[in-house]
């Protein structure tokens, strides 16, 4: 059977998950059939395991040609059992891996932010809405990795251990004013990127400095003192408004890392 070089790549990835079935007389379905059916239609849009058993039906001839399908496509049943017996911290570290070797982050933009998904509280059930911290690559405009977090306020926990699964060398790192954070800035450094943090009141001491520092620097000053920053203003329309951002940049950060200005 000829495989695409594409789907021969994908499967190294995935040959280190461990498969428990393997020794069971009834295993009709090889474990790379399952996964492979089961990324391809959620790329194609499928949410749940009957939209899964579907798009394996209507692309079964394809399917078939790389693919070994002597007992057909696995039921819904068969893929929610599956992979309810997977382990899936080995299956999480899989996919990633097999999508960090479809992109090239060099000089790319990894945004790290956390959300809360939508319409995922179930109060009947006294569950709370699932919150997630995504790791997006801009240029590529793909999810990288994506992990759960307990609660809104454990995002600061989760985001080290999203860094640690991404080789974000030579990209910068983008994180919203919740990762904030000296040790989490000095994790992305180490690990061969830049990054770009916000700033908020979160942090009072280090924002009233900076705040205060670029009074000072867009105030009037003697010529013989030289004042190093940079502007940049863009106008942008959509939304049914118009929005005009200015950006004041300056790497005299001297006063601000010393406690001094």
């Amino acid at each position: 059977m000829a495989q695409p070089p594409v789907m021969d790549s994908m499967f190294a990835f995935f040959a280190v998950v461990h498969d428990p079935r393997r020794q069971h007389p009834t295993t009709l379905h090889a474990l790379e059939t399952i996964l492979t059916l089961t990324i391809l239609a959620t790329i194609c849009g499928a949410q749940n395991w009957v939209e899964l058993e579907h798009g394996g039906h209507a692309k079964a001839e394809w399917l078939a040609e790389f693919l070994a399908l002597a007992h057909g496509i696995p039921s819904h049943d068969t893929l929610g059992r599956v992979f309810a017996v997977l382990a899936p911290k080995s299956l999480q570290a899989a996919f990633v891996s097999w999508r960090q070797a479809l992109v090239d982050l060099r000089q790319d933009i990894v945004a790290l932010d956390g959300q809360t998904i939508r319409r995922s509280l179930d109060s009947a059930d006294g569950k709370g809405p699932i919150h997630v911290v995504n790791a997006w690559a801009s240029a590529n405009e793909v999810v990288l990795a994506q992990f759960k977090v307990d609660a809104k306020t454990n995002e600061i926990t989760a985001l080290p251990e999203l860094l640690r699964m991404r080789n974000v060398a030579g990209a910068v790192v983008t994180i919203d004013a919740l990762g904030g954070q000296v040790e989490i800035a000095r994790q992305i450094q180490e690990q061969g990127a830049d990054y770009v943090l916000s700033l908020k009141e979160n942090q009072p001491s280090l924002y009233r400095d900076c705040a205060n520092l670029f009074t000072w620097l867009r105030g009037p000053h003697p010529l013989d003192q030289p004042v190093v920053f940079g502007y940049n203003e863009q106008v942008d329309g959509g939304h049914g408004r118009i929005e005009t951002r200015r950006v004041w940049s300056t790497e005299a950060l001297e006063g601000v890392v010393s406690g001094e200005r």
